[in-house]
């Protein structure tokens, strides 16, 4: 079947197209891309966790060897970042980031948030319930896992306003078929935040504060230390995972209760014990991260189809997300839904380290917006942005019923 993902059709609504493939052709090779499309949650989940695949490659075979060309020296700065994140690594480095930045990033150092989000949330929204319009995306969703994040990482508030544009730029190089525009755009931004982070980092090595920045500078396991380039890109990562996939989630999945009502009203008159599946079933029926790719790091024979190395598979959780083979109804939204095994955040080694902090942040801003706003209904039809493997809204204006 055909299959463009960069039509515009198909970047407003995937889930139909996914179906599709899932019934026709789900291991699909697109040569414009040179990309192997993978949709159904069954093989999706198996290749997750299958160690033939990693994130890297250069690691088993250079470019060379591989017969790709050389990287272009002018994406060094965006590059740079990549090659020092855990996000693009494969054991035994992958086991070694991850496990430091784990003894920083801790569930005790999360669960201690938890009253401060709640009190960032109640500010936002004293500001809009004030208010007969607001657009929950610029307004809400956006500033608050900004604050929280720049918080716990120590950025100082008259930097904060940078950490959004920076974000918004560099994962635009993630897309499909980003422009020459957006390539300069990432690749300054790149730069720009890994040296506004270098200049903190050792900042906070000479005097310490109560902060991500300065545990992840500290600490240590079996003589191991992050390098400073680890450090840098491990901050990124926090702040462009953690925010880009939360404002999503959040937009997407307001948009898809408020096309709901029925759903809404549940919610609700429900909002204690319905918020955490509520939030649940928000990732899972509108995914923010539509596809994650992997190389093929030796030739394998799945379900009779070979993959070869130097190969790159693109997993379509969007689509795993809605396989009827794996939930029920999957293109009905249902905030009772309690088998809800989603991979909105992965799976295997790669499972998204800050999921426990994304949930509390969802789960707060949910039940305070609700709970605070008597009602409210869409003032237009939102707009997808012109992206695809990062899905959201470009806003979100709702009117607020007295």
């Amino acid at each position: 079947m055909k299959f463009d993902p960069n039509a515009t059709d198909f970047k407003r609504d995937p889930y139909t197209t996914y179906s599709d493939l899932r019934a026709q052709t789900p291991f699909l090779y697109e040569p414009e891309s040179k990309l192997w499309f993978i949709s159904r949650y069954e093989d999706i989940s198996a290749l997750l966790r299958d160690r033939r695949l990693g994130r890297s490659i250069e690691h088993i075979k250079s470019r060379s060897e591989l017969g790709l060309p050389p990287k272009d020296p002018r994406y060094a700065p965006f590059d740079r970042l990549s090659e020092n994140s855990m996000f693009d690594k494969e054991p035994p480095d992958h086991t070694r980031l991850r496990g430091l930045v784990h003894k920083a990033f801790t569930p005790r150092r999360i669960e201690n948030l938890r009253t401060h989000i709640q009190v960032i949330a109640d500010s936002l929204l004293d500001q809009i319930v004030t208010r007969s319009e607001s657009d929950l995306l610029e307004d809400f969703a956006v500033p608050l896992p900004v604050i929280v994040i720049a918080e716990l990482l120590g950025i100082p508030e008259a930097d904060r306003h940078r950490l959004r544009p920076w974000s918004h730029d560099i994962v635009a190089l993630y897309e499909l078929n980003h422009t020459p525009i957006q390539a300069e755009r990432a690749i300054q931004a790149a730069q720009e935040f890994a040296d506004y982070l270098r200049y903190l980092a050792r900042i906070r090595v000479q005097s310490p504060r109560d902060d991500l920045i300065s545990a992840l500078a500290a600490v240590e396991e079996a003589g191991e230390v992050l390098t400073e380039d680890e450090l840098v890109s491990t901050c990124v990562l926090l702040l462009n995972a953690g925010h880009e996939a939360t404002v999503n989630v959040f937009g997407n999945g307001m948009l898809a209760l408020l096309q709901n009502p029925d759903q809404m009203s549940l919610l609700r008159n429900n909002l204690e014990a319905l918020v955490p599946t509520a939030v649940e079933e928000m990732m899972r029926y509108d995914t923010p991260l539509q596809l994650f790719r992997r190389w093929v790091l030796e030739d394998i024979d799945y379900k009779g189809v070979c993959f070869r190395q130097g190969e790159q598979l693109a997993l379509l959780f969007g689509s795993a997300n809605r396989d009827q083979a794996r939930f029920d109804q999957p293109d009905v939204l249902d905030i009772t839904r309690t088998e809800n095994p989603h991979i909105t955040f992965s799976q295997g080694i790669h499972f998204c380290l800050g999921a426990p902090l994304a949930r509390m942040e969802l789960q707060i801003a949910l039940a305070t917006l609700l709970r605070r706003i008597p009602s409210m209904r869409l003032e237009y039809m939102p707009q997808y942005r012109d992206s695809y493997v990062i899905r959201g809204l470009h806003d979100l204006v709702v009117q607020l019923d007295a």
